[in-house]
């Protein structure tokens, strides 16, 4: 890998005495390099970790990194008002002074020559600067227009797990509570959906019962089809090093691809597209049959419930469904398991039955702390809530949960896709505490918000691909897009580009860089970066990390939050959003503070959170829960152990599912799979990290990986492009022949940064009927020599 070059001051006036020796390898992704930003001659990476604002000239200031849903905390140094180093935050438990190398080059995404920093409006077909203040204006009185012509559900905000947690809340107070429309979706409905329903059908309430912790206690990690060394590097480095430390601990990889996380695991296992189904129920029948159940545990603490079957997969539109839970006994569930043997399942996944034996002895060996990870593999899947479901059934089966080193946890990919689309609610059927179905959540929200109770619709509206349908189909005129780029990440993508370019329909965009989503845009709003503005985000483990204001935005660039409030008040929202510009941040989080004053979701308060470096939720008297549904650890929880307190039975639910085939799986016209994914140097669609040199010539442009023998038999070597084809659309692109990543014989994989070649015109817009979260892991393609 290059060398990174350092970052440029690129301002008169700095001088800096700056040098690109020592760069220190970290242990993150295997052999990832890991890179600190700046750093001066002849000193180690230990004195650079150590050395204060008066060594440095620098004042260092800490925040969150953005770059993904780990939450690592980061210095920032600064000197003449510009971002000039970046070191990791020992002070922060996430990653403790450790960063990957998208966190040491962060600040370099800041300083992009083509930086949005004025409005734009289109006028006579093309893009004009005008004042923020009329490009406001402008918003207001066609949000105005629209709502009086085609009533509120014509009006629609899309937004983002990257949201910080007050974006978020003003964006749902505004749409839900005084507009009255429940159009408000995030892209985190393309990541995590699937993990929300996943632990609101198991356990009645959302996130991770378990922290980063577990990492140090596990005797045994398996990833479920996550590539974490790329993904989650720091974390995957905390792995490591436990594994290093400790005598005997396991990672297994679980995965339908060869990948880095393959090859610094103890054992790799590849299984066919969607068959991980198959292979959990299995686990979960070997367990049985050795006798490997915590019968004590499943007795006290757990209940069995089948759903609904043949389920469908959304590709139509309107499509509708919804489960029906049925309880079920443990006989029952042991006699539909009979289907899944072993045997049988090696049959339908290609997995070794001795290989799905190992994985279940794991599981079931009494003396072993076994914790779980997945991601997009698991959650990006047409029946993603069922495989999450099976997964925490093998957990609650063998009663490893919910205790330091035994944990299943799914891991996010955005910086607040658990604080600001979980937890603030920025889902259409969502409210900050419950559900917009729910009388008594609206009550509590309409009290809060000051707003009559009759604004809250009770009805849900439409999910994040449904919206989209919406746009195309003219139900939805107006659409507002902050922090995200849908115009590459949405499956399917040719429909809904064509969709919003459509006559009458009106479009808003907030952004830092021009994308292929501002392309489409009437209004672009510049927006200020995460470091720009004070905020808060959200981690996978139910940290809430606070971050000050470090930086002026440039020119008139603003954070989303006030874009919001400015239009709200310009909308006769005064009342509602009273606060200024000085107070706003703490005002909000004061107010949002309010919907989870209870012991199970206790919220710290803004002084504390500006003091640390996060604080984990339930924050209860003083202090953090690491450890949910435990008596020992958790402050709602009552009795002695366990207490799953998010069902009505105060049980943990073991669902009984099948295995379904895709949506769309290879036939003789179209005999690949397609997988997508991400590489370490880039995050989601590239517009920021393709503007860090040092990334994008680390990665410049995405590529198709194939496997040896596919290439062999299409005449295909290293370099060359090739076509790729679904009933959708079709791209050509270059090939990757055993490189970092290799999929099975008759698979594909594609990144999806690069907005110079947009996969997701090939992909295809099945989701999970129960969480709507499209699956971008699976659809048939076909290759071509190009």
């Amino acid at each position: 890998m290059a060398m990174p070059t350092i970052i440029e001051p690129g301002t008169k006036g700095i001088k800096m005495n700056l040098t690109r020796r020592d760069f220190i390898k970290a242990a993150a992704a295997q052999s990832a390099l890991m890179t600190a930003a700046v750093l001066f001659p002849g000193i180690t990476f230990g004195d650079w970790q150590r050395m204060d604002d008066s060594a440095t000239g620098f004042q260092w200031k800490k925040t969150p990194c953005r770059f993904c849903g780990t939450g690592c905390g980061l210095l920032v140094g600064v000197q003449g008002g510009r971002a000039v180093a970046v070191k990791g935050d020992p002070a922060c438990s996430v990653n403790k002074g450790l960063c990957c190398v998208k966190g040491y080059h962060s600040i370099q995404a800041l300083y992009g020559k083509d930086r949005i920093k004025t409005a734009q409006v289109r006028k006579d077909g093309k893009m004009v600067d005008v004042p923020i203040s009329e490009a406001l204006d402008l918003i207001a009185d066609k949000m105005k227009e629209t709502i009086g012509k085609h009533g509120k559900d014509s009006v629609a905000m899309y937004g983002s797990g990257q949201w910080t947690i007050p974006d978020g809340y003003a964006a749902s107070k505004l749409f839900k509570g005084c507009i009255g429309t429940n159009n408000v979706e995030a892209n985190a409905r393309l990541c995590m959906a699937s993990a929300v329903t996943g632990f609101m059908t198991s356990f009645g309430l959302d996130e991770p019962m378990g922290c980063y912790e577990d990492m140090d206690y596990a005797d045994v990690f398996v990833t479920w089809g996550n590539n974490m060394a790329e993904m989650h590097p720091v974390l995957f480095s905390r792995m490591l090093a436990n594994r290093k430390r400790k005598k005997d601990v396991q990672i297994i990889d679980f995965a339908t691809r060869t990948t880095r996380t393959s090859q610094a695991a103890d054992k790799s296992i590849l299984f066919k597209p969607q068959t991980d189904l198959a292979v959990a129920n299995a686990i979960c029948y070997e367990i049985i049959r050795n006798g490997w159940v915590n019968e004590n545990f499943v007795k006290k603490h757990v209940s069995f419930h089948r759903g609904k079957t043949n389920i469908g997969y959304g590709t139509e539109d309107h499509f509708k469904f919804k489960d029906k839970a049925q309880n079920i006994s443990f006989e029952q569930w042991t006699e539909f398991l009979k289907d899944y043997t072993p045997e049988k399942v090696e049959k339908i996944s290609g997995v070794p039955a001795k290989d799905i034996k190992y994985l279940a002895s794991l599981y079931g060996d009494p003396d072993k702390k076994v914790t779980s990870f997945w991601c997009m593999g698991m959650n990006q899947h047409t029946r993603g809530t069922w495989i999450n479901n099976l997964v925490y059934n093998i957990h609650l089966l063998t009663g490893k949960i919910s205790t330091p080193g035994n944990s299943p946890f799914s891991l996010t990919g955005q910086p607040s896709a658990c604080g600001t689309v979980r937890e603030v609610g920025t889902l259409t059927h969502k409210l900050p505490h419950g559900v917009v179905m729910k009388e008594k959540a609206r009550k509590m929200a309409a009290e809060i918000w000051n707003v009559p109770v009759s604004n809250i619709d009770p009805k849900p509206t439409y999910h994040t691909v449904e919206m989209f349908r919406a746009l195309d189909r003219g139900d939805i005129k107006f659409m507002w897009i902050q922090v995200t780029n849908p115009m590459v990440t949405m499956p399917n993508l040719i429909r809904y580009r064509e969709g919003s370019l459509k006559k009458d329909r009106f479009v808003v965009v907030s952004d830092v860089y021009p994308t292929p989503t501002t392309d489409i845009a009437d209004v672009i709003l510049p927006a200020a970066m995460w470091i720009e503005q004070e905020g808060m985000y959200g981690n996978s483990e139910r940290r809430t990390q606070h971050f000050e204001q470090i930086l002026n935005p440039p020119g008139e660039a603003m954070s989303d939050t006030w874009q919001l409030i400015e239009v709200a008040k310009r909308l006769g929202f005064e009342k509602q959003f009273p606060w200024t510009e000085e107070n706003h941040i703490e005002m909000i989080w004061n107010e949002y503070s309010r919907f989870h004053d209870s012991p199970k979701h206790r919220m710290a308060p803004y002084n504390v959170l500006k003091k640390r470096s996060g604080v984990q939720w339930p924050f209860v008297n003083g202090k953090e829960t690491k450890w949910r549904f435990h008596a020992k650890y958790d402050p709602a929880a009552k009795g002695e152990d366990f207490h799953f307190y998010g069902k009505p039975d105060n049980r943990a639910w073991i669902w009984q599912r099948p295995y379904e085939p895709p949506a769309e799986s290879p036939d003789q016209e179209y005999n690949f799979w397609l997988n997508t994914g991400r590489v370490i140097e880039h995050w989601h669609t590239g517009s920021m990290t393709r503007r860090v040199p040092v990334l994008n010539g680390a990665v410049p442009s995405a590529y198709v990986e194939i496997n040896p023998d596919d290439a062999a038999n299409l005449g295909v070597v290293n370099g060359e492009m090739v076509k790729i084809i679904s009933r959708r659309g079709s791209i050509t692109m270059p090939a990757s022949i055993n490189g970092r990543g290799m999929p099975t014989k008759g698979q594909v994989f594609v990144p999806f940064f690069d907005e110079g070649y947009l996969i997701n015109e090939v992909t295809l817009d099945a989701f999970c009927p129960i969480s709507k979260q499209p699956d971008y892991k699976k659809c048939a393609v076909r290759l071509e020599k190009a």
